[in-house]
């Protein structure tokens, strides 16, 4: 039997995609490589987002070129956004590749992986446009207790720094029964949290003509029994709609969370951006999340250095920062992204001017983060259990878990066994900027999702693949990523 082993770079599409790719190769015979084992395939999952992608493709590239060369029968793929980007760049200075696949046929990697092992050459497919919805694939999850589920994919939008759009296409809409039969699946498996996925994903509806369908579809999960917890990643502010607001306060298992990509805090770069809202929305949106949500804990991304921008351009970021008052945010440094427009604009800001904005706003996130959480100490709150040994401080260990607005908690170990995916409820104690510890636990609350990691990591590897369902594999954590956007 060969085995394989996945690399994934990016956003939670990407990790998906990542799932998908497991699921597909296990269904066609392969076994995941063991740790330290040198698999027989390696797949890159990559990303052409974030800095350096490329950069750290090659590099990585370059570290197995010889291990290939000492074992002729090793394969190696590369897909996902930068290879639908670079399709010919890849070979060329990666000759020892065997298969180059896009983002709109992952499920052709099998059928490449052997048509390049018979015919001993390299296997370019790229498709322009999706062929098969991704979510029909096999898929081999990472966790027995949480899924994605992607509601949509690719962007409508045209944000001048993001390539999204041309690498993952037009938006594509599920169906609401196809969305709802797959978590009403994923439950009776044993997962009790969902995150809805997509690139823009409170847009979900704009295929079929109903506005309202992404609300719609929150309060259907609301009657899913076993389905505790409802997330979503990631929404655009232009959008953010009241119906959707009014569907998170009215629905209880959607949980008290929201990340929401501000970008910017100035109406000129924000145009500049082409993000078709300006500050006062954004702000307007987060007061009636609070109104209707008070306990929400209201995530974001934002971009230092944008081509253009001004010190006071900057400050109105400072501003929008300290009014939105973020329990986090993810921070970038501007770098340019060939192929889209804010490449070609003038007025890229200096490097050092950048770094130097970049860590101010860091240590203000970094305070109100901080300050923010020190409301929480006090407060008993029921957390999912995850994965790990947690965190241990001086000789005290803890286990972690995530708290209904999706805050870390670092939690003492309960003389009662817990599992991943088992309920813990605890009282705060102390508050950090990027976490929060719990030294009392009050109670403990045995799940269907602890039952089902426990069945998980006492099964056989090779069982559970199928359409969309949680299947057997090393458990992992639902990463802390923000979206492409």
């Amino acid at each position: 039997m060969r085995t394989y082993e996945v690399r994934t770079y990016g956003c939670q599409m990407n990790v998906h995609d990542s799932e998908r790719l497991s699921g597909l190769l296990e269904d066609a015979g392969y076994a995941r490589a063991a740790t330290g084992e040198r698999p027989d395939v390696v797949v890159f999952n990559t990303c052409a987002v974030r800095e350096n992608a490329d950069n750290k493709l090659y590099g990585n590239l370059g570290h197995l070129a010889p291990v290939k060369a000492e074992h002729p029968g090793m394969q190696i793929a590369v897909g996902g956004c930068l290879a639908q980007k670079d399709r010919d760049t890849i070979t060329r200075k990666a000759p020892y590749v065997d298969v180059v696949f896009g983002t709109h046929n992952i499920g052709s990697l099998p059928v490449l992986l052997e048509r390049a092992r018979v015919q001993q050459e390299a296997q370019v497919e790229i498709l322009e446009s999706l062929d098969v919805f991704p979510s029909t694939l096999p898929t081999k999850r990472e966790s027995a207790y949480a899924a994605w589920v992607s509601v949509s994919v690719g962007c409508n939008n045209t944000c001048t720094f993001c390539i999204v759009p041309a690498l993952r296409g037009k938006e594509k809409d599920r169906r609401p029964g196809e969305i709802l039969a797959e978590i009403e699946a994923l439950v009776a498996e044993g997962v009790s949290e969902v995150t809805l996925l997509g690139q823009n994903v409170n847009a979900y509806g704009v295929e079929f003509g109903d506005r309202q369908a992404f609300s719609k579809l929150l309060r259907a999960c609301g009657e899913i029994e076993g389905l505790e917890r409802v997330r979503f990643t990631s929404p655009h502010p232009a959008e953010f709609t009241d119906d959707v607001i009014d569907a998170m306060a009215e629905t209880p298992n959607v949980m008290p969370s929201l990340h929401m990509p501000l970008q910017s805090g100035s109406d000129r770069l924000l145009r500049e951006m082409r993000r078709s809202y300006r500050s006062a929305k954004y702000l307007g949106i987060l007061e009636r999340v609070r109104e209707r949500i008070p306990h929400a804990a209201i995530t974001t991304d934002i971009i230092v250095g944008f081509p253009g921008e001004t010190e006071e351009d900057f400050l109105e970021t400072m501003r929008v920062v300290r009014e939105s008052r973020f329990a986090s945010a993810f921070t970038f440094q501007y770098s340019k992204r060939p192929g889209t427009p804010a490449a070609d604009l003038p007025d890229q800001v200096p490097a050092d001017v950048v770094k130097d904005r970049y860590g101010r706003l860091v240590d203000l996130v970094n305070e109100i983060a901080w300050e923010e959480n020190k409301t929480v100490v006090g407060r008993t709150v029921e957390l999912m259990v995850a994965e790990g040994e947690g965190r241990k401080d001086s000789e005290t260990q803890r286990l972690s878990g995530r708290a209904p607005d999706n805050r870390l908690v670092h939690f003492a170990v309960p003389e009662e066994p817990v599992r991943p995916g088992d309920m813990v409820t605890v009282e705060v104690t102390y508050a950090a900027p990027h976490h929060l510890v719990a030294d009392r636990v009050l109670s403990v609350r045995r799940t269907r999702s602890g039952d089902a990691w426990e069945a998980r990591t006492a099964a056989p590897a090779s069982a559970g693949v199928g359409l969309g369902m949680p299947t057997v594999g090393v458990p992992a954590p639902l990463p802390d990523a923000p979206a492409c956007r």
